[in-house]
């Protein structure tokens, strides 16, 4: 679970001490550095002031945490980096410390520090060590929220003892940004999770009705004469790969391999900016994409897991204006105008080889961000085939030159003003697209009400041109135990942000209203009870039309064992869908209600198990979904573990488009049955090394029932017509990610990877689950093995070794 998760349910009352007032520490300067081996002996620790008395978060908000689980800590510094000394009292038998991979943090304790390095109240650096000695480290600001993609290169080690347990961190400058003041003040905060007893504790109080976590952290004072060091660090790297696929055609090889270097460089502009540029690079060891079928007229937003493209990405995140999987994976843009009716795809590339890409981020002490993306793909060719055997090349996409400017000013009360703009560059004749944003965030004087939103305007040039504009508009209540909220957003009908954002539809205007009642002071039987209620209406705007209104409600309780239940209800009205029939047709869906049930139990039990439960129905011909999702998690030991997710989606009597025969809408009735099976395991040889397995299979299906003609009032006559054959499908995934992983140095790790992929759609429908996985892993597999090295270099640290030499 990411820890920003766990700041979301802090909860406040005071019993002892004055919370309302932010807490300082002073700095204390070194000219001794200690060891970092997480014993606490070292001289220079002698004498130093300790930050104590940490706030309990969770299970009883604003109790100072009991002397028997004590926690003291010391901070150090010197020219060359931040040092820090953590002493938690507790029973050894009680500290947790499961083994993870790196950024993760499993069901072990953990000690933190958290820095504001300009004092800005908005952006932060996190730096997390469990008593397993698991690094995880993450930035934070408003936009971003925790950013765990974020990685920088420090050092830590702890020790379990008597007492309980030990850290000593060593966080050098080159991980930080700061300004270069003589003197200088940090905002600054701590945090420690006993796992097992689901406590968490705070240095500075946080609470949870006033809205940020960053602006509500204490003051680090007095660093003195500290200079940004020069950030200039090299991550070059090899790989191969042999895949194997039996294509079985003329012409197109079953096995292939291949061999590829590249390199990383991050290189510190000043003390405030820095580049991150990555050369060739190879993203075959990420997890593979979900895939699913997809009956709506709508693409699929697939989450990026390419480290790239998520570490340190906030500023370019803002205005929901970017979306990283159009840079190679997922497209925009596919000319299948060079492929002839009398020729048929042999091989077709899904990705465009990113060549390169290059980021510019970072923040002034006066609080101005900028931040600069450049990336660049590679054309993709298709091999397509005549009748005659012929075979021949098409170019489907070019090569391709993506780029993001953002302007970021950081203003009082957590609040900020933004210029972004997003510009696609395409070589030759195909068209061109750019998009341009201006974003502000308002908050009051204590941080209660705010107004955010802001305007944007996209522009394609190509044979035809064309310009768009949309707006959003929020206002609402921010902070305390009811808060509100009332969000407004325009689109005309020829926005269009697709080319690098996620696009669904235009042409609306939108309205939205949701309230909140949430108490955070626990009761007899419950930690925390959470209570919203809302509303969300939508026309088309031209030509002016009703679309659609929703009506939810919600409430979520955690009870005194850790355990929680959160049930949601909500009710459609019969709406105007302009998008399903796929013609401009309007489909008036049905009147539809749904509830599901959600339980989740205490993680911190070596076994345990939840789900929910959901119910909707149409009142169109009686259409009825359930869904039934159930997961179970077993800790075996500190290094193994299991988790087993089930699935199970079944529609009955639904009613959806299924094909068009001229500038006729066919919708059908039909069942459908959904089941998706995954299975995850990781075993963790030591904190810098561990195996991991995910296997997922998916199946889902379409059995019409009937078929209907969509009528110009938007209703469905039955319809018997010709041609209606061949329409059900049989859709199978199935994916194997094997992945051992090696962190063999600071910064340097080594990657083996073994995927196994395999895809089939047909109209031919296999009742029994146990036959379509059969099939599945019957089917051609798609096999490869790869192994990454990649080998982190520090430029000063290489000086230092050069000048000792």
């Amino acid at each position: 679970m990411k820890i920003l998760t766990l700041l979301l349910f802090v909860s406040s009352y005071a019993f002892s001490q004055n919370l309302d007032k932010p807490k300082e520490f002073p700095a204390s300067r070194t000219e001794r550095t200690p060891k970092i081996d997480g014993i606490l002996d070292d001289n220079c620790w002698v004498g130093l002031p300790i930050a104590t008395d940490f706030v309990e978060a969770n299970p009883v908000p604003g109790r100072i945490e009991q002397k028997g689980r004590r926690t003291e800590i010391k901070l150090i510094y010197n020219d060359d980096a931040i040092y820090f000394y953590a002493r938690m009292h507790e029973s050894p038998d009680s500290v947790a410390h499961e083994l993870v991979n790196r950024d993760n943090i499993g069901t072990a304790d953990f000690i933190s520090v958290i820095f504001d390095s300009f004092l800005d109240k908005r952006n932060a650096n996190g730096f997390f060590v469990t008593a397993a000695g698991v690094q995880f480290d993450a930035k934070y600001s408003p936009d971003g929220g925790e950013d765990s993609n974020w990685n920088a290169v420090w050092e830590s080690a702890v020790k379990i003892d008597s007492m309980g347990w030990t850290c000593e961190m060593k966080i050098p400058y080159s991980a930080l940004r700061f300004s270069s003041k003589p003197t200088q003040n940090w905002g600054i905060n701590m945090s420690r999770k006993r796992a097992l007893a689901n406590v968490q504790t705070f240095w500075n109080f946080v609470d949870p009705k006033v809205n940020g976590f960053i602006n509500q952290e204490g003051t680090l004072t007095g660093l003195k004469d500290i200079k940004p060091p020069l950030r200039l660090s090299f991550s070059p790297y090899i790989s191969s790969y042999v895949t194997h696929y039996p294509a079985n055609l003329p012409g197109v090889k079953n096995t292939t391999s291949s061999f590829n270097g590249g390199m990383d460089v991050k290189y510190g502009i000043n003390n405030s900016f820095t580049l991150d540029m990555t050369l060739v690079p190879d993203f075959g060891q990420v997890q593979s994409d979900n895939r699913i079928l997809n009956l709506t007229p709508f693409e699929v937003k697939f989450n990026e897991n390419r480290q790239f493209f998520t570490e340190g990405t906030e500023l370019f995140n803002k205005g929901d204006l970017f979306y990283s999987k159009r840079i190679g994976s997922i497209p925009s843009y596919y000319n299948d105008s060079g492929i002839k009716d009398d020729e048929k795809v042999i091989e077709d590339q899904r990705e465009a080889k990113v060549l390169n890409a290059t980021k510019i981020s970072g923040r002034t002490a006066k609080g101005f961000g900028v931040g600069l993306f450049n990336a660049i793909t590679n054309s993709m060719q298709t091999l397509v085939e005549d009748q005659k055997e012929n075979s021949r090349e098409v170019e489907t996409q070019p090569l391709t030159n993506y780029n993001i400017l953002v302007f970021d000013q950081s203003l009082k009360n957590n609040s900020s003003a933004t210029f972004i703009n997003t510009n696609v560059l395409r070589r030759g004749s195909n068209y061109d697209a750019n998009v341009t944003g201006l974003l502000f965030n308002l908050n009051d004087k204590k941080n209660v009400y705010f107004v955010n939103g802001g305007g944007k305007m996209s522009y394609i040039k190509g044979t035809t041109s064309s310009t768009g504009f949309n707006y959003e508009f929020k206002a609402g209540k921010q902070s305390g135990n009811f808060t509100w909220r009332y969000l407004q957003q325009y689109a005309d009908d020829q926005f269009d942000p697709s080319d690098m954002g996620f696009f669904t539809n235009n042409n609306f205007l939108n309205h939205g209203l949701n309230v909140a009642y949430n108490i955070y002071k626990p009761g007899k039987w419950y930690n925390q009870w959470q209570n919203w209620s809302g509303l969300n209406y939508s026309s088309r705007v031209i030509p002016v039309d009703y679309q659609s209104l929703d009506l939810y409600a919600g409430s979520y309780v955690q009870f005194k064992n850790f355990w929680s239940v959160e049930v949601n209800l909500n009710y459609n009205a019969v709406n105007n869908d302009f998008y399903e029939a796929r013609n401009g047709q309007i489909y008036k869906t049905p009147e539809n209600y749904d509830i599901a049930v959600y339980v989740n139990p205490n993680r911190a039990k070596a076994y345990n198990f939840g789900g929910n439960v959901r119910y909707r129905e149409q009142k169109l011909l009686k259409g009825k979904e359930y869904n039934i999702f159930v997961y179970q998690n077993l800790r075996w030991n500190n290094k193994l573990s299991f988790g087993l997710n089930f699935n199970f989606n079944p529609n009955y009597n639904y009613v959806n488009w299924v094909t068009a025969q001229g500038d006729q809408a066919i919708f059908s009735r039909y069942d459908r049955r959904t089941v998706e099976n995954s299975f995850d395991s990781k075993y963790s040889f030591s904190n810098k090394m561990g195996l991991g397995v995910v296997v997922r299979h998916y199946w889902s299906d379409r059995r019409n029932k009937a078929f209907y003609l969509l009528n110009d009032e938007g209703g469905l006559n039955g319809y018997q017509g010709a041609g209606l054959t061949d329409l059900d499908k049989n859709y199978n995934v199935f994916n194997m990610d094997l992945i051992y992983t090696w962190q063999f140095a600071p910064g340097s790790e080594l990657t083996l990877s073994y995927k196994d992929a395999a895809e089939t759609s047909s109209n031919y429908y296999t009742r029994k689950y146990t036959s379509n996985l059969d099939g599945i892993l019957s089917a051609p597999q798609n096999n490869s093995v790869s192994v990454k090295v990649l080998y982190y270099i520090d430029y000063l640290n290489l000086k230092r070794k050069k000048k000792g030499f």
